[in-house]
């Protein structure tokens, strides 16, 4: 059945997008090239991923919000899933089987207000230095993983972590062109521009030119409030933050041996803050470094 998205609805909603770093440091499981969908293959860490989710659902739920569950597919892309042994035609089956995943916890959540997005990444590490990437190539490359997302439950899917606005528009073309709605997330760097230096308004609306205002919604991922808070400009398509923990910088996590968690109550408050400066956001979450007592100080605190 065709549910409401988040910008159709009247509701806050959850996500959660820091599994990863959750995985490493909680869980003890590691992720080479920080992918997580192999972790389907196997019934132990298959059960781990839906907990994961079951505790974003047991909390939205508890404090009456809908929430956004993201299938572990960030990864499940031809480029960077081909050093982990994965080809093509493998990855049609990773994407639909993450899915399904999701579908399984929704199913068993006992409320309605829960969507299943597939999770997209871009086609390269956003951190490093590589050529640029056209809108043109940039579409023609999502279009594989978009349509294996074709005919599965997904409601939508969630790009995060985009920092290219060539690549972003690209690929919201690729989720127009299979009619699967799209919210982009993009990432910034430590004074709220994206890596070339684009602001992250002027970047907003650079990709709603160029796809004539294809995606749901705007939101901000994989970056600390502080670094964000002051380029938000209560833009009207910006209706999504979702926080890392640390205050570092992207580079600085990357060398981190150590989770640096931060702290939950002030995340909260910080998110709050934000969300009263910026009325249209309607997506609140967790990335690098959280976890539910981060989310669960955000709820508390947007309540």
């Amino acid at each position: 059945m065709a549910r409401q998205l988040p910008h159709e609805s009247q509701k806050k909603y959850l996500v959660y997008a820091g599994t990863g770093t959750d995985l490493i440091f909680n869980h003890g499981i590691e992720l080479p090239g920080f992918a997580s969908f192999p972790l389907l293959e196997k019934p132990e860490s298959r059960a781990i991923l839906a907990n994961q989710m079951k505790a974003i659902v047991d909390l939205a739920g508890e404090m009456k919000v809908g929430c956004i569950l993201d299938a572990p597919t960030w990864m499940a892309n031809v480029d960077r899933a081909a050093p982990l042994g994965y080809g093509a035609g493998q990855l049609v089956d990773v994407n639909r089987d993450g899915v399904a995943l999701m579908e399984e916890v929704r199913q068993a959540a006992g409320h309605d207000d829960v969507l299943v997005s597939a999770c997209i990444g871009p086609r390269y590490d956003p951190y490093a230095d590589i050529p640029p990437l056209s809108v043109e190539d940039a579409r023609q490359y999502h279009s594989a993983q978009m349509s294996s997302l074709k005919d599965t439950s997904v409601d939508l899917v969630t790009a995060y972590t985009f920092n290219r606005p060539s690549e972003a528009a690209g690929c919201i073309l690729a989720a127009r062109n299979v009619d699967l709605p799209i919210i982009m997330s993009l990432v910034v760097e430590t004074d709220g521009c994206l890596a070339d230096g684009t602001k992250l308004v002027e970047a907003i609306d650079w990709i709603d030119a160029a796809t004539n205002a294809a995606a749901s919604f705007f939101m901000v991922n994989c970056a600390h409030p502080t670094h964000f808070s002051r380029a938000l400009k209560n833009h009207p398509r910006l209706k999504g933050i979702v926080a890392n923990a640390s205050i570092c910088s992207h580079a600085e996590l990357d060398e981190a041996d150590e989770l640096d968690e931060g702290d939950p109550r002030q995340l909260g408050k910080q998110i709050a803050e934000i969300a009263r400066d910026n009325p249209s956001i309607i997506v609140f979450g967790g990335c690098c470094g959280t976890d539910m007592r981060h989310l669960k100080s955000m709820a508390r605190e947007l309540s």
